[in-house]
């Protein structure tokens, strides 16, 4: 009997003919080699169908915890959260050097998808990755690094699943850090005017935009050699869980129920920001609890095009059928050499655009692509796009590097769906 499936954003399902919960890596080679179609699946925070398993499913929730600590390097078995791992670093005295803003994600979901946080002279987190054990088609564990298949290293940090199952992940750590956090609000045209100097002279650097309006939440978060300062667990929860959970959570059901007050509810979402500053263990800043859902698309753009693109899209949003309830978010990221990460070879900013759940958001999301695509925009893995490899080639100079290292580990497509099939194409002849 199948096991239906469904992700956290409710845009993707599926239906394998059974799930398996591998805990150890005899046991996830023995799934592997003995399945003609199988895919592992994370923790279900894509948004694409790009965890969708037409066969066997693989879940690795009884595959986790640390498995070595060598000075700053850690190896962590793939299915650990990001919320297990940054607990169990925080006991060891260290922490992740970068994160984004949702933890629920599995450290192989995580960066076989290109997640990122912000910071102009950080990149992603597959740039904190220094090693990596595969279970390939064939049920044979192959390790890599840049010493050890250094090809396979620089397809596997983003590898989509197309390559074999992670199953352990070797990161550089830093030591456990406090971060002085100041979140306060701001008008768009002023804060682009300063956001380059911003981000060259802050460690973190973000901005959410409520699109119907000029008002933005900018977020400053810098490292300090001081003491934590946390908001009260009363502030917190007030700000968290009451206002940015609870509160928006009824402001986005409202605009689903009454779609006519959508504009002003942003609108004056937007006039409400008031600022917060506080001192927190890095990864109780990075993280923010996210109850309300939604559905996402994010682009990587040129350093240089993140103006240009924020004013087409400003004029986009305005002549949209129906209004925007979620702001877009605005992120850095310093460019890398991982073959299929969004800011390969280039210094990136990241636009993502959001509409809560069960509000129409194909007009506006084809209108963002659209704009992304014309300054050679790559769309982020896990969240919703329409390309297809013809367009991706073009964008992303490894791609054909890649497919003949798929081709090399995966002969026979064990390991694909159909948005791999759709995003990579087939496997190259020969």
């Amino acid at each position: 009997m199948g096991t239906p499936w469904t992700n956290w954003a409710r845009t993707a399902s599926a239906n394998p003919h059974r799930v398996e919960h591998p805990a150890s890596v005899d046991q996830l080679a023995s799934v592997v080699a003995g399945a003609s179609q199988v895919r592992p699946r994370g923790s279900g925070h894509s948004f694409t169908d790009i965890a969708v398993a037409p066969g066997v499913a693989i879940d690795l929730d009884a595959w986790t915890g640390i498995v070595d600590v060598s000075g700053t390097l850690v190896t962590v078995r793939s299915g650990t959260t990001l919320h297990q791992l940054n607990a169990l670093l925080d006991v060891l005295g260290l922490a992740m050097a970068n994160l984004g803003d949702i933890d629920a994600q599995t450290v192989a979901g995580a960066i076989s998808t290109g997640t990122h946080g912000t910071g102009a002279k950080l990149g992603g987190l597959a740039t904190q990755v220094v090693a990596l054990e595969l279970v390939l088609a064939d049920g044979s564990v192959a390790r890599c690094s840049t010493s050890e298949r250094p090809d396979l290293f620089a397809a596997a940090r983003i590898g989509l699943g197309a390559l074999g199952v992670i199953s352990t992940v070797t990161l550089r750590c830093v030591p456990a850090f406090v971060l002085h956090a100041r979140e306060f609000p701001g008008r768009l045209d002023a804060v682009l005017d300063e956001f380059d100097h911003l981000t060259a002279v802050e460690d973190h650097v973000e901005f959410h935009w409520f699109p119907h309006s000029d008002r933005v939440i900018v977020k400053r978060n810098n490292r300090v050699d001081e003491p934590a300062a946390p908001l009260s667990a009363l502030r917190r929860f007030y700000e968290y869980e009451v206002m940015e959970n609870g509160a928006f959570g009824l402001v986005c059901k409202l605009a689903r129920a009454v779609p006519s007050t959508t504009r002003t509810l942003n609108r004056v979402c937007g006039s409400l920001v008031s600022e917060r500053v506080y001192r927190d263990v890095s990864h109780r800043v990075f993280v923010t609890p996210r109850r309300v859902r939604f559905v996402e698309s994010e682009y990587a753009v040129p350093r240089t095009a993140l103006h240009d693109v924020l004013r087409e899209l400003r004029a986009a949003v305005a002549r949209l059928d129906h209004g925007v309830i979620v702001p877009i978010e605005v992120r850095v990221a310093q460019g890398d050499d991982i073959w299929l990460s969004t800011a390969n070879g280039r210094d990136t900013a990241y636009i993502a655009v959001h509409q809560y759940l069960g509000m129409p958001y194909r007009q506006y999301f084809d209108a963002f692509e659209k704009i992304a695509g014309a300054v050679g925009g790559r769309p982020h893995w896990g969240k919703l796009h329409g390309l297809t490899a013809e367009t991706l080639r073009d964008r992303y100079p490894h791609f054909e590097d890649f497919r003949l290292v798929r081709a090399e580990t995966d002969p026979t497509a064990k390991f694909t769906n159909p948005y791999l099939d759709r995003v990579l194409g087939g496997q190259p002849a020969g």
